[in-house]
């Protein structure tokens, strides 16, 4: 797979739906056996399960219309797989930032789990012990948005589905604390865009 790593550490037809300016394009990965079961997956890297690779391919069929002047990918092999098979590896460069939330002690436990041990834990209020706040993830997310909003063109970044919770939170002006009013399954396109100067979420959860 050609990526290069970065320095600092939709259906297209429709563009590619009419109304739609050039902005940014949010992809979670697809299906792992890990986010099929609710496991926290952070810096764990799991693959895609064969359902997820199907829904992949399926991703590149809606965003073929789409003409990148960046493309971003988490290092995670899951979220590269992903990019991968969209057809973009070739233009993609590495963002260390792009990784998911780091859940610490937490990683690879499901949400029941984690209240079995502390019946009052929100993962947006309290973060993870061992792991990230979400200060902390949402200063991650502000610098990928200072990146993508210096493309020049449309950009796109494929990532996980805490981090980008997080990154449209930010991206309208939110704390990101606020991504977790904003769901978002496997192998969804999200489009970031403005209206009159105002930063919009012009298409959240497109996971069709």
């Amino acid at each position: 797979m050609s990526v290069e790593r970065a320095d600092h550490g939709a259906s297209g037809s429709s563009a590619a739906r009419a109304g739609e300016k050039p902005g940014v394009v949010l992809v979670r990965h697809a299906e792992t056996q890990w986010s099929r079961d609710g496991r926290h997956t952070g810096r764990t890297d799991v693959r895609l399960t064969d359902g997820g690779r199907a829904a992949a391919v399926e991703l590149a069929r809606r965003l073929r219309d789409w003409r990148f002047e960046l493309v971003l990918v988490s290092p995670a092999a899951r979220a590269r797989e992903t990019c991968e098979l969209c057809g973009l590896s070739d233009q993609a460069l590495v963002c260390e930032d792009l990784q998911e939330w780091d859940y610490g002690e937490y990683e690879g436990l499901t949400s029941a789990e984690i209240r079995a041990l502390r019946p009052d834990w929100v993962l947006w209020r309290d973060g993870c012990p061992g792991g990230e706040r979400p200060a902390q993830v949402g200063a991650r997310a502000d610098r990928v948005i200072a990146r993508l909003a210096a493309a020049g063109g449309t950009a796109a970044a494929f990532s996980h589905g805490h981090l980008l919770r997080v990154l449209g939170a930010r991206w309208i002006g939110l704390q990101a604390q606020g991504g977790g009013h904003l769901g978002l399954s496997t192998a969804a396109i999200c489009v970031l865009g403005s209206e009159n100067r105002i930063p919009i979420l012009a298409r959240w959860n497109d996971a069709r």
